[in-house]
């Protein structure tokens, strides 16, 4: 897939305005005038690796599609992949609590860890529920990144990303050293199915699910694909499940679809016909 011409209205021009739009033409991801400086935090190692010696001429390979990888590899690159096990930590023991107290009609919980990156989130989850004891959700997680989903599923993390976050008594319960790594056990990551999945643009994943965890993710996108995104979501909501978004984020002003939930607190659930005003 090559790089569509920018519009001639576009307000961000140059060769960062182009990788600014391809970005968003592929995930839905906007990159604000104020963090292009993340462009040189991620692509310069690319430059280097593909001997290009700026931006221009990056730009230029890419609109001469002389490298289909090109593309994926500057997109992959610009992708956010920020996380750490047990990331707002009361956040997830909530979803814990939460879910033991949905009611159980004979069939496993499912729950969908949307914008995953490279697992901490799923694996955090699947470890408080293994603690918890009972059954195992059916825990599901997916991602825009192919990069960050072979990680995933490989379990395997630097002491850097294990200390971020994750107690010494877990890390040596579930994790085992390889080298100068730790890698999760296969029966925690057995646990969880990954896929890769792009919210703007992919439908959903089937069935219906009982909590849907999508934490910072919506920050990316301008205010129609948070809408979009946000109706997609609720689709695919049970009823009398709930939505999990970051502490930044919130459905207040993007969507009718769904509502505060009155039984957990900053959470989301659907909201009821009558406060729907479309």
């Amino acid at each position: 897939m090559t790089l569509r011409p920018m519009p001639a209205a576009a307000p961000r021009v140059g060769a960062t305005g182009i990788i600014a739009a391809l970005l968003e033409q592929r995930t839905g991801q906007q990159l604000a005038p104020n963090r292009s400086w993340r462009l040189d935090a991620t692509l310069k190692p690319l430059l280097r690796e593909r001997g290009l010696a700026d931006f221009d001429e990056l730009v230029g390979a890419l609109l001469g599609a002389r490298d289909p990888s090109l593309a994926d590899a500057v997109v992959e690159a610009l992708l956010n992949q920020e996380t750490s096990f047990f990331r707002d930590a009361g956040v997830l023991e909530q979803v814990v609590e939460a879910a033991a107290a949905m009611p159980n009609e004979g069939g496993r919980l499912r729950i969908w860890s949307a914008g995953c990156s490279t697992g901490q989130e799923p694996l955090s989850l699947a470890m408080l529920f293994a603690e918890r004891g009972g059954d195992m959700p059916d825990i599901q997680a997916t991602d825009v990144s192919n990069g960050a989903l072979v990680r995933a599923r490989a379990g395997r993390y630097s002491q850097f990303e294990v200390q971020r976050g994750l107690p010494i008594r877990r890390l040596m319960q579930w994790f085992d050293p390889v080298g100068e790594d730790w890698v999760a056990k296969s029966d925690l990551v057995d646990r969880i199915r990954y896929r890769r999945l792009n919210l703007a643009s992919d439908p959903v994943l089937p069935g219906r699910f009982d909590i849907i965890l999508c934490r910072n993710v919506l920050l990316y996108f301008n205010a129609g694909m948070r809408a979009k995104v946000l109706d997609a979501l609720s689709c695919a909501l049970r009823p009398g499940g709930l939505l999990v978004l970051g502490a930044g984020e919130t459905v207040i002003g993007q969507t009718d679809r769904l509502e505060p939930s009155r039984d957990w607190r900053g959470f989301y659930a659907i909201a009821e016909p009558a406060r729907r005003t479309a």
